[in-house]
């Protein structure tokens, strides 16, 4: 049997996105996005290995969205605008892609050396981004946990509902990032 037309794993993972983002994650089935494509779930089969692939495949796409939109905002910054810039399309991306940023949160695997390197990528322009405070190595890693702690908490809250007041979401998280990088000094590595 060969695959239908226009139909590739590229294709797949950029439709099961849609479904994630619209439904949330648990909602991307084989038979969703067989049903999304007008196909029956065993053609996936040609472009995918099942599920499990496909997830692996969103987590991949979702990484790889998530560093161009940190590094194309931080283009040209540097130290603290740079981390403000970083800092708001993490938040940004999280909102508008709530099912695809859900997919880039877990450890990447092992023996998943397009996963690994994607992940790596990120972590590595995060790093050069902290190398400006000169915090060392050890230092820079602390930073970029304690960064993606600060920003991935703030993402979750404000996705869930959890900032009922009144209050702009984008000041506070501003001033969230502005208080992480007064502390960062904190980091350095003895």
């Amino acid at each position: 049997m060969s695959p239908r037309a226009g139909l590739d794993r590229h294709t797949l993972v950029i439709r099961a996105a849609e479904i994630a983002d619209a439904e949330g994650i648990e909602a991307v089935t084989l038979a969703a996005l067989a049903a999304k494509l007008g196909v029956r779930s065993p053609s996936l089969y040609n472009h995918i290995n099942g599920l499990q692939d496909l997830r692996t495949g969103l987590a991949i796409y979702g990484l790889e969205l998530l560093f161009t939109c940190m590094s194309n905002a931080a283009e040209g910054l540097n130290g603290d605008a740079a981390v403000h810039a970083m800092g708001r399309a993490y938040v940004d991306f999280a909102r508008s892609r709530p099912g695809l940023y859900e997919t880039t949160l877990r450890a990447p695997e092992q023996e998943n050396t397009e996963l690994e390197a994607a992940g790596e990528h990120i972590l590595q322009f995060i790093i050069q981004v902290m190398k400006s405070y000169q915090l060392g190595e050890e230092g820079e890693l602390h930073a970029v946990r304690g960064l993606r702690s600060i920003l991935h908490g703030f993402a979750s809250l404000d996705q869930k509902g959890g900032f009922g007041m009144a209050l702009d979401t984008n000041e506070s998280l501003t001033r969230l990032i502005s208080t992480f990088i007064t502390g960062i000094g904190n980091m350095k590595s003895d």
